[in-house]
């Protein structure tokens, strides 16, 4: 990659006190000279920043030493532009360094998720007066201009809770076949359900999928609705493995044609109906046994939730049951560097909000909550599965999106599970029926962890 920075060897510093000079118990074997200007006001820049860090992150200007807080980081943050580093110390925006880091103008190299182990560290930084001098009068040396090997990443316009069919497209239609390289064969986008750490993306999908028609206590002949079908693989399952007559509606052209597709190629056009259809265009009467929802309601606006939920009971039958899979966090909605990130890249209208909160809007609409089920270990292992596959396929998602997208879907999915392991992002299934009506589930809960073997066409179990 080219850069702005004179080539120079490349070393590694540690823990630099705050103006550039080394701490004097490191070795000095360590130390490299730049041989530009630009490179040596960038690299005393990077220790002082860095300077009294401890954790996993180093980082250093495209031709000069690494500086690091731990002899073997687990990733390298690298500026390829002078101008990324500058705007970094003028402007202290994270949201600014992540829109570099999607043109080029900053790299990682190494773990990606452990990159963000540094935010808080950055967020919290406290110089001294004559610390943020020293480094304002070096940062104002650096060149301002930046480096783009990419086109600029499209940034959507954050409209508030407009969950309009362009937002969602904005996402769900980059490119079936971008997908393609990293989902499991059943294009399933949303949390798995593992058995072990050891287990196949794959199974653990076809386990999830499963495990949700179990919680629904799927029966022949029955009537589901999947709010948000994406590419068809609930519908589908529920319909080839439970018999039951499928219903899918999504807002994303892309999904919908793919989806369509497959009910076609496995000969289900009786059984399996899938629609281009906002849910607040559903119809009044209550058609429905059963209602699912799978990574969906974190689109519709929390303020819209309650509309969400009422139009959810209205179609969904006397003593049906209802599912919703979504994410939580643990503070509410806020506009942190985080969610403005993923309102102006990646979810447009997404908003995120605690579980209490959920299932509160939930009992307001008149539902009863039978159960509720955290997966947030499982969203880790699934986040991990997919950033390996797309980071092994980088040149295939290049060509099948662009080297921006990729760039984007990267640091998207390790910042997700990167939060989604250390606990401030939460997924949960809420399974619920309508308020002061007989239920139709089982008094225990061991029918769903009864092992199942399934076939296509038939449903049989074995304990």
């Amino acid at each position: 990659m080219s850069s702005k920075f004179t080539k120079a060897s490349h070393g590694v510093e540690q823990g630099a006190e705050v103006g550039g000079s080394p701490q004097s118990n490191r070795s000095s074997r360590h130390q490299v000279s730049a041989t530009s200007p630009a490179t040596s006001h960038a690299t005393e820049l990077i220790r002082s920043i860095l300077a009294n860090y401890k954790g996993p992150v180093a980082a250093r200007v495209a031709d000069g030493p690494v500086v690091s807080g731990q002899v073997e980081p687990a990733c390298t943050m690298v500026f390829n532009s002078p101008g990324a580093l500058r705007d970094l110390i003028l402007y202290r925006d994270l949201l600014r360094l992540g829109g570099d880091f999607l043109t080029g103008a900053v790299d990682v190299e190494g773990d990606m998720e452990s990159l963000f182990s540094i935010t808080p560290y950055l967020t919290n930084l406290d110089l001294s007066w004559q610390a943020k001098l020293t480094s304002l009068a070096k940062a104002w040396r650096l060149p301002a201009d930046k480096i783009s090997t990419t086109a600029d990443v499209h940034r959507y316009q954050y409209r508030q809770q407009q969950n309009s069919q362009a937002s969602i497209a904005h996402h769900y239609d980059v490119s079936n076949d971008f997908y393609k390289l990293w989902l499991d064969p059943e294009m399933v986008y949303s949390c798995a359900y593992f058995r072990d750490a050891d287990q196949s993306l794959a199974a653990a999908q076809a386990d999830k999928l499963d495990y949700l028609c179990r919680k629904l206590r799927l029966m022949k002949g029955q009537s589901l609705l999947d709010i948000g079908c994406g590419w068809g693989a609930l519908i589908l399952w529920a319909a080839r493995h439970y018999g039951v007559r499928a219903h899918g509606i999504t807002l994303s052209d892309a999904q919908y044609r793919f989806a369509q597709e497959r009910v076609k190629a496995m000969g289900l056009e009786n059984q399996v109906k899938v629609e281009l259809r906002d849910y607040r265009d559903l119809p009044d009467l209550p058609n429905y046994d059963r209602i699912v929802s799978v990574g969906m309601f974190e689109h519709v606006g929390i303020d819209n939730l309650g509309a969400y939920f009422k139009t959810v009971k209205r179609v969904l039958k006397p003593g049906g049951l209802f599912l919703n899979h979504g994410i939580t966090n643990e503070n509410g909605w806020r506009r942190t560097v985080t969610s403005q990130f993923v309102n102006r890249y990646v979810f447009p209208d997404g908003e995120l909000t605690r579980v209490s909160d959920v299932t509160g809007v939930m009992e307001q609409s008149q539902f009863e909550i039978l159960d509720v089920e955290s997966l947030r270990r499982h969203y880790t292992l699934t986040l991990r599965h997919w950033l390996a596959s797309l980071e092994a396929q980088h040149d295939a998602a290049v060509a099948a999106s662009s080297e921006a997208t990729y760039r984007l879907w990267r640091l998207y999915m390790a910042g997700a599970a990167y939060f989604f392991n250390e606990g401030s992002l939460n997924i949960y299934q809420i399974l619920a029926g309508h308020a002061h009506q007989p239920l139709t589930i089982p008094l225990r809960r061991a029918d769903l962890y009864r092992m199942q073997t399934v076939d296509q066409g038939d449903q049989s179990s074995s304990s």
